[in-house]
């Protein structure tokens, strides 16, 4: 069980002009702005839960998970994961969690990934009997076999995110954060990822916390998405109630041959090139039918499709709403 309670968090960042004299003058009088990364953020997450924890950059995704685990210490309120403080008792604390920011490595870069394995071992006191079993089965699932006795700086990057995977789940953690897993993947490797991380949730009944900017992780793993923006929960719930939320708008796409045309009111351009258009059209002012008349009645239409908003275009959509 993960239960934030009213969590706050700011940072004193440095700042001065360009120029060769305002660097000087910084030597001897800095300036400093107090930056808001997080206020009276608050949830809870079940065991066994997958959450997807998503907002635009700076919003405070990462500072929350570095206080969840324990890396960062709040100004105020109270964190309890599994019954402990993260930033009180961070031993027993990492015993029973496993991190994997995919811009930073916990493997050595110039040593086999299976030496980097072993001191991952040691480092958390594995019996040997526990780390085999922990072993086999992650090569297996990840694909890594042929791969572990190579040093991590001679790996592509999709097969180090699938060894910093198995590196963070070998002392068999209950929870499992992710921040941005899947950062520069091909199609391949993202699909092997993503259902590791499905058979891991199911099998193991690992709680699951994923940052991304990636909205076919979230449509992939997880039912329950979070929204934080300028360091406040703005959103909580499912996937599908998200999409109920914004199902009055319908988007449209036209293949046609003519000149430019105009739409009717409750209808917008996403996107507009010489023969091609993407239409937004809120349902709750005109209808489908009616756009696709008044667009019929100005060119030749060759192609058309109707499809509801993307996860992407519902968040884009809840980021204009709440200005963020």
């Amino acid at each position: 069980m993960i239960e934030l309670r009213n969590i706050n968090k700011c940072f004193k960042v440095a700042r001065r002009n360009a120029g060769f004299g305002e660097a000087v003058k910084a030597l001897f009088k800095r300036e400093y702005e107090r930056i808001q990364a997080l206020k009276d953020v608050s949830f809870t997450i079940k065991d066994g839960e997958m959450v997807g924890y998503i907002g635009p950059n700076g919003a405070g995704k990462s500072s929350t998970i570095k206080i969840m685990s324990g890396i960062l210490t709040p100004d105020s309120g109270e964190c309890i994961i599994n019954g402990r403080t993260p930033w009180k008792d961070r031993i027993g604390h990492v015993r029973e969690i496993g991190v994997v920011f995919g811009q930073r490595s916990q493997l050595w870069w110039d040593v086999p990934v299976i030496d980097s394995f072993e001191l991952i071992k040691d480092i958390y006191k594995v019996p040997d009997k526990q780390y085999k079993s922990a072993l086999d089965e992650l090569v297996t699932m990840l694909d890594i076999e042929t791969i572990v006795r190579t040093p991590a700086r001679q790996l592509s990057l999709g097969q180090r995110m699938r060894c910093e995977i198995a590196a963070s789940l070998l002392h068999n953690p209950k929870i499992l954060f992710l921040d941005e897993p899947t950062i520069g993947l091909d199609a391949v490797s993202k699909i092997a990822v993503r259902n590791f991380i499905k058979t891991l949730n199911r099998e193991r009944k690992t709680t699951v916390i994923l940052t991304t900017h990636d909205m076919q992780d979230i449509e992939a793993l997880t039912e329950r998405i979070i929204l934080i923006g300028k360091g406040q929960i703005l959103l909580d719930g499912t996937l599908s109630e998200l999409k109920k939320r914004n199902s009055t708008i319908k988007t449209i796409t036209v293949e046609y041959s003519g000149e430019e045309f105009s739409l009717c009111p409750g209808a917008s351009f996403s996107q507009r090139m010489n023969g091609h258009a993407v239409v937004l059209v809120d349902t709750k002012l005109v209808s489908v039918s009616d756009v696709i008349a008044h667009i019929s009645a100005q060119v030749d239409i060759l192609d058309i499709s109707v499809s509801g908003s993307s996860a992407e275009e519902l968040v884009v959509s809840l980021y204009k709403e709440f200005a963020i």
